[in-house]
């Protein structure tokens, strides 16, 4: 899928994730971390706990969330991926579009959702952060939050972690690209 953001090498990438997360691994040594919004200063390649409201409690009105019905138990990885894709447009209405995705794109990030086995969210990695339309990395994270939790992971095979990629538009509207078939 085009996009009008240049493509580092593979082995830029995954050199910066290598380092990304020997930095997570001493830091996680070193006591409490502190939480930094995406952007800040020592953000690349790190990752951040995410703070979820338990399953079935619905966010407070009027504080732009969107209450969702309980996560369905999911029997493998696909349907991870496609519930939790499901749920971020759920979460996220004003914010995601369920067209085809444009071409080009204004910006295409990737995360990496790493779960606890109740399906809420233990932390969020930036694998691919864009070189332009750098706020579109918080639109991401923050809606990844909103959508949280991801039903019950405990009986499927670790680690509890999956990616989705982001196709954003020149409005700042993304779609999962898990639903991009």
């Amino acid at each position: 899928m085009p996009c009008i953001d240049n493509f580092e090498t593979r082995g830029r990438q995954r050199r910066a994730v290598a380092i990304g997360s020997l930095a997570l691994a001493l830091a996680a040594c070193s006591g409490p971390s502190v939480d930094r919004a995406p952007g800040e200063a020592g953000d690349v390649g790190r990752t951040s706990p995410a703070p979820t409201a338990p399953s079935g409690v619905a966010a407070a009105p009027g504080d732009g969330h969107r209450a969702l019905p309980s996560p369905r138990t999911n029997r493998n990885w696909n349907e991870v991926r496609q519930q939790a894709a499901e749920r971020i447009v759920a979460a996220n209405p004003d914010i995601t579009y369920t067209r085809a995705a444009p071409d080009p794109l204004l910006a295409i990030p990737v995360l990496e959702i790493e779960l606890n086995g109740d399906g809420s969210i233990r932390r969020i990695e930036i694998l691919r952060e864009p070189r332009q339309a750098k706020d579109t990395l918080k639109i991401a994270v923050e809606a990844v939050r909103r959508a949280a939790p991801f039903g019950d992971v405990s009986r499927l095979p670790r680690p509890w972690k999956f990616a989705e990629t982001f196709l954003f538009d020149d409005s700042r509207k993304f779609k999962p690209r898990t639903l991009e078939r």
